[in-house]
């Protein structure tokens, strides 16, 4: 008779081999694979479980029909049309102008499918003070929809006041839709607030329902507004009262949204189109949300590409943008991000930029607003690069949320994704980046305004730490795929 530790035994090196054969066949990144099969190893069954929670690629959504993938333009190009007929020509304009970004441009054509618009109209609001009236303003004007979707929307003393405003609208007969993460909003927003905006009109859905285990991981990260089509909203900032006050533990919250009224407004319509289909299987695409004063704007503005990313995309297309980005830059970087998590691709750019001599500085916040493990391993990799000669700088005035950047005063992008491996890879992803040197010059002022509220990350300091500390951190470095 075989005995169970027999039985036992042989189940374990069946596994083992699975294992083994499953993850090679993967064809990750030889690091990325042995991490894995160590986890599969020392935590048999919990290995595995974390694996599928959060370390699947685009195979976890290859049965997904077309329309739920991260394709905008093959979604909307019939009523893109105007703005897609014109695409060569734009790029070559721009390029013969002088801009000297259409590598870029083409770069983020293919590998978000996101086109070039370039009637638009661009305001950068550095604060919620700024963002949040303005967008109260516009969602009072409206006429036809609103559209929001947020990580977090709060249900708090401010946020009352926009639904109010929201339910008026609904009332009155505008569309009103609000889609929000379900995990980041859960400590945030009462099923009762709910309730009250969805008795008067407004349709609100969460993105995902987190009783799909299999994709809890795979967070909807965006900030979107969009108001008759024609005026668009996005960046880093949610909707709460702490962007406001500061928060839990802050005095000040720092943050960076941009407005943008044309083309690329339609351009977040039809990201949010795509996000609402995914989440209640409406399709929303027709002529009624593209209006043709979004396409129509006056000739002259500013070039923006609406540039999205998510785990069942083909590239990682805001990790390359930042890669070509940091790659091409001459004079100077600027990145702003509340983590600083890198992958190698993003980390030897930086390095190699310093060290040929581009001035390259990174402004991380100083104090965690909830887990401190992202930022324990940030340190590891700031030290990293210091000694290449990148200058880390850590804002204490407030929360540092804003994520952007900003090279040779000629080009900037403004986004919700962090400067980390969840935010290339993991979570669904937005960023407007705007070819405008006026608005690139204006994102590095501001960011040289902020150094007088930041001390410099001293990587020789960092050494000498505590060891147990420094332990600590190059443990958690160990999950920089999940951070």
């Amino acid at each position: 008779m075989i005995d169970a530790g027999t039985i036992a035994s042989a189940a374990l090196a069946l596994y083992a081999v699975a294992a083994v054969v499953f993850l090679i066949s993967e064809n990750r990144r030889p690091q990325a694979t042995l991490a894995w099969m160590l986890a599969f190893f020392v935590a048999p069954g919990i290995g595995a479980l974390v694996y599928v929670l959060f370390g699947r690629g685009r195979k976890a959504f290859s049965k997904r029909s077309r329309l739920l993938l991260q394709d905008v333009e093959a979604n909307a190009r019939p009523l893109l049309s105007p703005i897609l007929s014109r695409q060569d020509a734009e790029i070559a304009r721009l390029e013969g102008g002088g801009a000297g970004h259409e590598r870029l441009m083409m770069l983020v054509r293919r590998n978000s499918h996101s086109a070039l618009t370039t009637r638009n109209r661009v305001e950068v609001q550095e604060d919620a003070a700024t963002f949040y009236p303005s967008l109260a303003r516009d969602m009072e004007a409206a006429r036809h929809s609103i559209h929001l979707q947020y990580f977090i929307w709060g249900a708090d003393d401010f946020t009352e006041g926009l639904k109010e405003i929201l339910a008026a609208k609904a009332r009155a007969g505008v569309e009103v839709r609000l889609l929000y993460d379900p995990l980041g909003s859960r400590a945030h927003l009462s099923r009762g607030y709910i309730e009250g905006m969805e008795r008067a009109g407004v349709r609100v859905a969460p993105t995902s329902p987190l009783w799909r285990l299999h994709t809890i991981s795979y967070r909807n990260h965006r900030k979107i507004t969009v108001i008759d089509g024609v005026i668009g909203y996005t960046g880093g900032m949610n909707i709460g009262k702490e962007h406001l006050d500061g928060g839990k533990g802050f005095d000040s919250w720092r943050d960076t949204q941009v407005r943008i009224v044309g083309e690329g407004a339609a351009m977040l319509q039809a990201v949010f189109m795509v996000d609402w289909y995914n989440a209640v299987r409406e399709d929303l695409f027709s002529g009624a949300y593209f209006p043709r004063s979004a396409t129509e704007t006056a000739e002259g503005g500013v070039p923006v590409q609406i540039l999205v990313s998510g785990p069942d995309s083909r590239w990682a297309a805001i990790r390359q943008l930042y890669f070509a980005m940091v790659a091409t830059a001459r004079r100077r970087v600027y990145l702003r991000s509340p983590y600083f998590v890198l992958d190698a691709s993003l980390a030897e750019a930086l390095k190699a930029a310093a060290l040929a001599g581009v001035d390259v500085k990174v402004m991380l916040t100083a104090r965690a607003s909830g887990d401190p493990v992202p930022g324990w391993a940030g340190n590891t990799y700031a030290a990293e690069v210091v000694d290449a000669g990148v200058r880390v700088f850590l804002y204490r005035k407030g929360y540092l949320h804003a994520k952007t950047i900003s090279v040779d005063s000629e080009i900037c992008s403004i986004g919700s994704a962090n400067i980390d491996i969840r935010s290339f890879s993991i979570n669904y992803e937005i960023n407007a980046v705007l070819y405008s040197g006026a608005h690139a010059a204006e994102l590095e002022k501001a960011f040289e305004r902020d150094l007088a509220h930041c001390t410099e990350f001293d990587a020789a300091e960092y050494r000498s730490r505590n060891a147990a500390v420094r332990f600590r951190d190059s443990a958690a470095r160990l999950l920089s795929p999940l951070l």
